[in-house]
């Protein structure tokens, strides 16, 4: 049986982030990709210039199109930049019994902020509680648990935790922010901390690796992997696109990585 993935989240014009890279991940990992538009954004490499919100009303109605004809294995939940908007998505998935994941999108690779003060609040106590897994970035997790951003391992756990108790049942903590030869993220439960390591790739083609990844451990779970599995291949499956995609010639500014690297070369 195809396994099928749902992305929540706003469109990238750029084709390098958010519903594009969603969609370019879940197909290159074997899963059916479906979709819900949140927001367009006239987006390139070099950075966002205008963002606009769909109604509430259209996400609901794109979200009830969706679960009244196809069955989703899991759903992955990205940019939301309204308060109505999050109300919306989490009314709709109470009852969905799926794997849920919650990359919260505050922030894009070029610095500019997509989510509003206002909406915060309300991811943290409508989305988060539904979450099988959260997949925040240093900034992000920083924003989430009104912390400084974490600079070490026990400061990235000790925030992952803070989120934990906010009702999520896992944390993937990204630490591509960081520094150092390693890329270290940190997959936390309230029984375990699985540490996930790879080389830091050196690139400037790194548009939509938040997405990426986060979209990639859907696909996972959405096909059965089990939770540590699931993040272990994710990671594997971006490191692999980091890789492949230096020496793309796309856009003049931060490029994206190389979804489909297992396909055709760069």
């Amino acid at each position: 049986m195809t396994a099928i993935a749902l992305t929540i989240a706003g469109s990238d014009s750029g084709g390098g982030a958010g519903i594009q890279a969603d969609i370019k991940t879940f197909s290159a990992l074997g899963t059916y990709a479906a979709s819900v538009i949140t927001a367009v954004t006239a987006q390139n490499t070099r950075g966002v210039s205008a963002v606009e919100d769909i109604s509430p009303n259209v996400i609901g109605a794109q979200m009830d199109a969706v679960f009244s004809d196809l069955a989703v294995d899991a759903v992955k939940i990205g940019m939301v930049s309204r308060s109505q908007t999050i109300a919306v998505i989490a009314g709709r998935l109470q009852a969905f019994a799926g794997p849920i994941v919650v990359d919260p999108v505050m922030v894009a690779t070029s610095g500019d902020r997509l989510l509003q003060e206002d909406a915060i609040a309300a991811l943290t106590r409508l989305l988060l509680p539904l979450a099988h897994v959260v997949t925040p970035n240093l900034p992000e997790a920083a924003l989430l648990t009104v912390r400084p951003i974490a600079g070490n391992r026990e400061d990235m756990i000790a925030q992952a935790q803070i989120i934990l108790g906010f009702g999520a049942r896992a944390v993937l903590m990204k630490g591509g922010h960081g520094e150092g030869a390693e890329s270290v993220d940190f997959l936390v439960t309230p029984d375990d901390v699985l540490t996930l390591s790879a080389p830091r790739v050196e690139t400037s083609n790194d548009h939509g690796t938040g997405c990426t990844l986060a979209a990639a451990l859907t696909a996972n779970l959405a096909k059965g992997l089990a939770l540590a599995e699931a993040a272990r291949d994710a990671k594997a499956y971006l490191q692999a696109a980091l890789e492949a995609g230096r020496d793309l010639k796309v856009g003049g500014g931060r490029g994206p990585v190389h979804h489909f690297h297992g396909w055709w070369p760069a």
